[in-house]
């Protein structure tokens, strides 16, 4: 219980002084990966209390599902038209390959993983993170259309990540295990089943929610409570019947818009309202995992960390960003900041559910936890100056060809 009071005095004395903060390097993952960190001393009482990896997995699972149904719900095809070349690209090509370079990577820095096992540990870190990124985003010194491309990355590259994970998984399973039939079995009960709990329960949600709205029968407070039912629902019947809960909750947010088409809208609100608890007790309790860990750091841990922030992410963002005319300053700020944190936090507990037991699960686990680590202070604690540099770079005449109609 003393840890749960530790968490709940800081989420409330960070709450009063968030403002403040925000204007500086100490950004919220920092403070409460921190406070997890300092807690380790207590573990031992923790855990007699019953908290362990099952919890940190349980409330890391119901804060992606809510954000995998939140950037669904809010990803219409107007919206795909809307946002532009630049989040297409990351998307597509620079996705793409962020997993084979992080593969290969893998491959290279740890010679003990097989081919599946690397895909496993590059589909985990191949996402990025947009409540690290949040300064970034929120920033008006940034060009918007800079901004609009990095928060859409953020926001939908998690729920594309999955199913590259799942393949990888079952490949590595179907390997170690010599069980020819485990891919086909995986892609009907993971993937098939993900998409038709989630489409479902996606399309009867909204024509119920819409039916209701249009007759006035639901009171406008409940319409938020009410969506938001939707995703957590799409996670017990995804447990029920053996399918992805990811698949379903991004399957039932891209539904639910077909009944409800204000569906985004109020998940969105939940989302910045309480998602931060949900976000904020994962990184709190990851402080803790990874003093647990540390020990087991090597320097072969702290390259891959490395080459995964830096090399595995900006060189394909490069690549994807050839042909737009952004400056050279444009093109390294975008491929910098693409950080790590809950949505690979999440995918490893995915990993590690599947509890396949290969052979790198230990190293993949540790990178996994080197990498977010190291994310969380690189990242956060260069995004202020790094926004400040990249400010004063765009501000050149060349800037009004690179960002027409641009104030920024």
């Amino acid at each position: 219980m003393m840890s749960l009071a530790v968490f709940i005095l800081l989420f409330f004395f960070y709450s009063l002084v968030s403002r403040r903060l925000e204007q500086t390097i100490v950004t919220a993952p920092i403070v409460f990966t921190v406070a997890g960190m300092l807690m380790f001393p207590a573990l031992p009482m923790i855990l007699g209390f019953g908290v362990n990896a099952g919890v940190l997995s349980w409330l890391a699972e119901i804060g992606l599902v809510l954000l995998l149904f939140t950037d669904a719900s809010r990803t219409g095809l107007t919206v795909l038209r809307s946002i532009g070349t630049l989040a297409l690209r990351l998307l597509s090509v620079g996705m793409l390959l962020t997993i084979v370079f992080g593969a290969v990577a893998a491959r290279l820095v740890f010679p003990n993983l097989s081919n599946w096992e690397a895909g496993i540990l590059a589909a985990v870190l191949a996402p990025t993170d947009a409540g690290l990124g949040q300064i970034i985003v929120n920033s008006p010194r940034v060009p918007m259309r800079i901004r609009q491309a990095l928060n859409v990355e953020a926001g939908l590259n998690d729920g594309l990540c999955v199913p590259f994970l799942m393949f990888f998984i079952a490949l590595a399973a179907a390997k170690t295990e010599g069980r020819a039939a485990s891919l086909t079995q995986f892609i009907v009960e993971q993937l098939g089943y993900g998409v038709l709990v989630g489409g479902g329960i996606g399309l009867f949600g909204g024509w119920l929610l819409g039916l209701s709205g249009r007759r006035g029968w639901i009171a406008e407070s409940f319409q938020q409570i009410a969506v938001v039912a939707l995703p957590l629902l799409c996670l017990v019947v995804s447990e029920m019947v053996g399918a992805s809960m990811f698949i379903a909750a991004f399957g039932g947010g891209l539904a639910v818009q077909i009944g409800f088409k204000e569906a985004g809208k109020h998940s969105v609100k939940f989302a910045e309202e309480w998602g931060q608890l949900f976000n904020l007790s994962v990184f709190f309790l990851f402080g803790l995992v990874t003093v647990r860990a540390w020990p087991q750091f090597s320097l072969a841990l702290v390259l891959y960390a490395v080459l995964s922030l830096t090399v595995v992410r900006m060189l394909p963002v490069a690549i994807a960003l050839i042909g737009t005319r952004l400056s050279l300053a444009s093109v390294i700020f975008m491929g910098w900041f693409g950080p790590r944190g809950l949505a690979s936090i999440v995918l490893g507990l995915v990993y590690l559910e599947q509890e396949v037991h290969l052979p790198g699960e230990a190293t993949i686990r540790l990178a996994l936890i080197a990498t977010v680590l190291l994310s969380i202070f690189a990242h956060g604690l260069s995004a202020t100056h790094g926004i400040g540099l990249y400010a004063r770079m765009t501000a050149s005449p060349n800037a009004a060809q690179e960002f027409p109609g641009s104030k920024n």
